[in-house]
């Protein structure tokens, strides 16, 4: 722990560092979980056989001590951002209270207090919504990270490589399912806090949406077919990098989630007139008309995806971004035939920082 570093024993018995030796315990390796310079915990597997663990063992242990320790550092980000959250609550209040003491601001005391009401009404649904969003939606990574570890544990020397390879991947796997879930929750956080900037800087289009496609295919597999067309020239654009990847690669990614295995997604970007027009077309489920009024709303989810796992926040987050670049988005669904998405948004100019 006190160097940082990763360390596999394949006989504790035979090494000076154990003090005492059981004789359950033959083998171990750990990593520490480190964010900055500072060592907060540590990820610890033994088994009670000699030699049980690899190089390769170690270093997928190693990978996944860090992408723990990413997950813990975010949490306490998000507890620091709740109790900054908590504490403008209180200054409200309190300003309120002042208000009220004013009888020559009766009547603004008393507009004052019904939207402060009606905003701890709201914020008390959406802390609702999101607990039992969050719950549901890590339940099962975490399940498949309790389940992999404890498989680990008892059969890794039995196993083939290949076949512990598979439980780490899972983990793996689980481990950025649950990383996204923060980062659409902290990107919610500025969101509702508006601290949400649009900050625009030269960007070649062109390039940029074709790295984002190769990354998700790359995550995708090849259960579906992500075809870019791009039109006009697109290198020459001034937009926000960061909201520009919220928008796409919520978008890509719903038209993927969605979509039977095998379907065709196209994905257009056309530059004409001063506007970029991305146009994202899938196969897949749809979305009821009845839903299509709450797309953009927090934590809605439709009536048809309950059973698929998702936030409720991707299209919260894409509305926003699509705002800050005073752009729009359009959304045309059918049951059963598919969605298409088409977000408009101003190429600017050097001129426009």
């Amino acid at each position: 722990m006190r160097e940082r570093q990763p360390i596999r024993v394949g006989n504790v018995a035979a090494d000076p560092r154990y003090l005492v030796a059981t004789s359950d315990i033959r083998s171990e390796m750990a990593a520490p979980l480190v964010v900055g310079q500072r060592a907060i915990g540590v990820v610890d597997v033994q088994s009670s056989w000699l030699d049980a663990f690899s190089g390769d063992d170690l270093r997928l242990l190693t990978t996944l001590a860090g992408q723990l320790a990413t997950i813990f550092e975010k949490a306490r980000l998000d507890a620091a951002l709740e109790a900054e959250r908590a504490s403008l609550a209180r200054r409200v209040e309190e300003r309120t209270a002042e208000l009220r003491t004013a009888n020559e601001q009766l009547r603004q005391a008393h507009e004052e207090v019904s939207r402060a009401l009606g905003k701890e009404k709201e914020l008390g649904e959406l802390k609702t919504r999101f607990i039992s969003m969050a719950s549901h939606e890590f339940r099962t990574p975490l399940t498949t990270i309790l389940s992999s570890a404890e498989l680990l544990e008892h059969y890794s020397r039995q196993w083939t490589e290949d076949k512990k390879l598979e439980h780490f991947r899972r983990i793996q796997t689980a481990t950025k399912n649950m990383m996204g879930l923060l980062d659409d929750v902290l990107v919610m956080g500025k969101v509702e806090a508006g601290k949400l900037r649009f900050i625009p800087a030269p960007i070649d289009l062109d390039k940029f949406c074709r790295d984002i496609v190769e990354e998700l295919r790359l995550s995708a597999g090849a259960k579906h077919s992500l075809v870019l067309t791009v039109q006009g020239d697109a290198t020459q654009a001034h937009m926000d990098e960061t909201l520009l990847r919220h928008i796409l690669s919520n978008l890509l990614s719903n038209a993927i989630k969605y979509s039977p295995p095998g379907s065709i997604i196209q994905f257009e970007l056309a530059c004409r007139d001063g506007q970029a027009v991305f146009q994202i077309n899938d196969q897949g489920i749809g979305i009821p008309p009845e839903d299509q009024a709450h797309l953009f709303e927090t934590f809605h989810r439709a009536a048809n995806v309950r059973n698929i796992a998702g936030t409720g926040l991707g299209m919260a987050i894409v509305k926003r971004s699509v705002d800050l670049h005073g752009g729009t988005i359009d959304v045309a669904s059918q049951i059963g035939v598919g969605t298409t998405v088409t977000v408009s948004l101003p190429m600017g100019t050097v001129s426009d920082e």
